[in-house]
């Protein structure tokens, strides 16, 4: 079941959601608006290499915004810190920026309940698009979750900081 907007913020009084920072003008009848920080990572090497470490820079997304390129991955985050141990969190784009070709995920949509942290974005755009800094950018919204189950607690993006490139390569560094 999702939660609705209201019993997000019932759930934010309680402290089992944290969204900081809150702001009631971003809430839904469902879900809550994320913004997008102003900061993106854009990988430099031609081809991505799951079993190492790739090479990126920083980018800073000007007040008077950016051009995002067609063919091009962007990686960014929230600029809200979420965490709960009660639900599991999802993310969706908002239609208003689909219906202009951004998709903010393309695989990392499904939060795991204990996940506190900043969101990664997998930015990408099917027509070039000018974006901002701090435009709400996606939609978080929560499920219930049925059984017992154990939080995630000290996954490889647990309590990050700042936007986080792949580190599938972790994945494999236990190999000989």
């Amino acid at each position: 079941m999702i939660l609705s907007g209201l019993a997000i913020r019932e759930q934010i009084r309680r402290g089992t959601i944290a969204i900081e920072p809150y702001e009631e003008s971003r809430l839904n009848p469902n879900s809550y608006n994320l913004r997008l920080h102003e900061k993106l990572l854009v990988y430099r090497e031609e081809v991505l290499d799951v079993k190492k470490p790739n090479a990126y820079e920083a980018v800073t997304i000007p007040k008077e915004g950016m051009i995002l390129r067609p063919g091009e991955l962007y990686l960014g985050r929230s600029e809200e810190y979420t965490r709960t141990d009660k639900f599991v969190p999802m993310l969706e784009g908002r239609s208003s920026l689909g219906r202009l070709g951004l998709c903010v995920h393309i695989t990392a949509g499904f939060g795991d309940v204990g996940f506190a942290g900043y969101w990664t974005l997998e930015i990408h755009a099917i027509r070039p698009i000018r974006i901002y800094p701090l435009i709400e950018i996606c939609q978080i919204y929560y499920h219930t979750i049925e059984g017992d189950y154990i939080p995630y607690r000290s996954g490889k993006y647990q309590n990050n900081t700042d936007v986080q490139p792949s580190m599938s390569w972790k994945d494999y560094s236990q190999e000989s």
